[in-house]
């Protein structure tokens, strides 16, 4: 017997009667009669008995249906599982990202995509640059977001903000007074450098390289919250891109740097596999967080 006959024996024994069936399952009342002898003859034995026109499960029958009621259990939640996913209410989100990125617009992304659709699990881990395109490339997460993605076959990506690198300090400092900071203007006070090697690193000695200033700092660090933690600490002033500076985890006070050292965050995610219908719906919510994001960055 396979499931559908299993629905029409299911139902003759909930409705009592094949016309009752027949109206529920939408099928005529012969095609019932035609599947239970097509039925019996399967099974090899009678599923009902014949009263004055009326027909009775079987014992036997019953047992087969109540054994059945697992099937159409799992069936049910099969679907309503289906229903989810559909409507992007149930899944899993693998999410990967560099730290300004990870810990400020797709936090907020991620609390409303959970308050929206409570059912889904999120797997988010915060990674250098090389992580990141590492984590999409082996397919490890599905969507990643990175600062200066530069581009890599098999890989695509939307850019979803841009802005310039800021100079962070905490309040009151004499650099505050400034309406913009230039390189040389670091000269006299403890500078906090984000490490060699690093894309926004670079892209500082880049600037200082430009304006043939001499590039020295007190300290080294590998990321932006770092040296913004420092620089919150009286530890000295920070270049840094303007969403960790604007984060509203640090209290500091920024101000535009020139030479401008453009900024831009992508999201990433595999050529050869199409974004699920979450993701696609993740991706949306980060645009509408990106899109609430102050104007002057």
């Amino acid at each position: 017997m396979n499931l559908r006959q299993i629905e029409i024996l299911r139902a003759i024994i909930r409705h009592n009667t094949t016309v009752a069936a027949a109206r529920v399952l939408g099928l005529s009342q012969p095609a019932i009669s035609n599947a239970i002898r097509t039925m019996e003859d399967q099974v090899g034995f009678a599923l009902f008995q014949r009263v004055n026109n009326r027909i009775y499960p079987t014992p036997e029958a019953t047992i087969i249906v109540d054994d059945a009621e697992a099937i159409f259990d799992l069936h049910e939640r099969l679907e309503g599982r289906i229903q989810d996913l559909r409507d992007s209410r149930a899944g899993q989100l693998r999410l990967v990202a560099t730290p300004p990125i990870g810990y400020g617009m797709l936090a907020t992304a991620i609390q409303r995509t959970q308050s929206l659709r409570p059912k889904i699990r999120t797997y988010f881990d915060v990674r250098r640059y090389e992580g990141v395109i590492n984590s999409v490339e082996s397919h490890k997460a599905e969507l990643g977001f990175a600062l200066g993605f530069s581009g890599k076959p098999g890989l695509a990506s939307e850019v979803l903000y841009r802005g310039e690198m800021v100079c962070v300090m905490p309040p009151g400092h004499p650099l505050s007074e400034r309406r913009q900071i230039r390189p040389w203007d670091l000269r006299d006070y403890h500078f906090i450098a984000l490490e060699s090697g690093t894309k926004l690193g670079e892209a500082t000695r880049a600037a200082f390289d430009q304006e043939d200033e001499g590039f020295t700092f007190s300290a080294e660090v590998r990321y932006a919250n770092t040296a913004c933690t420092l620089a919150e600490a009286n530890a000295g002033v920070a270049i840094v891109d303007p969403l960790t500076a604007s984060s509203g985890r640090f209290k500091l006070v920024s101000r535009p740097f020139a030479p401008a050292i453009p900024v831009a965050a992508y999201a990433i995610w595999s050529e050869n596999r199409s974004l699920s219908r979450l993701g696609r719906f993740f991706l949306e919510r980060v645009r509408e967080v990106v899109s609430d994001l102050p104007k002057d960055l």
